[in-house]
């Protein structure tokens, strides 16, 4: 029975435990997302993020501590100097676990956990979100037109009108034209 146990012990003595939460945590930090299974993805979180947190306090004790949990100087510079600025207004939530679905040899369940501020597609994604977005039902009870709604019947003529204007063709330069 587990009664009173508050983590996942992931299989393994304290010992091995520390070291994997260790090493996963060192490679967190240096390529910023990795693939591992759902539990040590969970159990890495709850590891990881109280650091995080630490780091955000630039001070001597606070990369010892880090140190101490860590044992890589590259890690702690880099948490410090790198990851501590991106995340020093967001007040939790710096790692986002994600389902990957199942391994094909054991049928382990896979996830990727990733720094949150890190992933540039989402970044961009979301600064190029459109300010309004349009809902696909009837705008009144009169015509159906109203002003800036384009419908099938306006389409369809802005479009004949288009078709129906004769193309200008490019103007060649002289070059080409002493090449022909």
């Amino acid at each position: 029975m587990r009664h009173g146990k508050k983590f996942n012990h992931l299989g393994r003595k304290k010992g091995h435990r520390d070291a994997l939460l260790k090493n996963l945590s060192i490679a967190l930090v240096t390529h910023k997302r990795i693939i591992t299974t759902l539990a040590k993805a969970k159990a890495l979180k709850v590891y990881f993020e109280p650091l995080v947190t630490k780091s955000k306090l630039n001070t001597t004790h606070s990369r010892r501590i880090i140190f101490a949990y860590l044992q890589s100087k590259e890690c702690v510079n880099e948490l410090f100097d790198v990851i501590a600025p991106k995340v020093g207004d967001r007040p939790g939530g710096y790692t986002r676990v994600i389902k990957m679905g199942f391994r094909k040899g054991d049928g382990a369940e896979m996830a990727m956990i990733e720094l949150v501020d890190f992933n540039e597609l989402l970044l961009n994604a979301k600064s190029e979100k459109p300010g309004k977005t349009t809902r696909r039902r009837r705008g009144g009870k009169g015509t159906g037109v109203k002003e800036g709604v384009v419908t099938a019947a306006t389409a369809t003529a802005a479009t004949a009108t288009a078709v129906t204007e004769p193309v200008a063709e490019p103007e060649k330069n002289e070059a080409s034209q002493e090449e022909e």
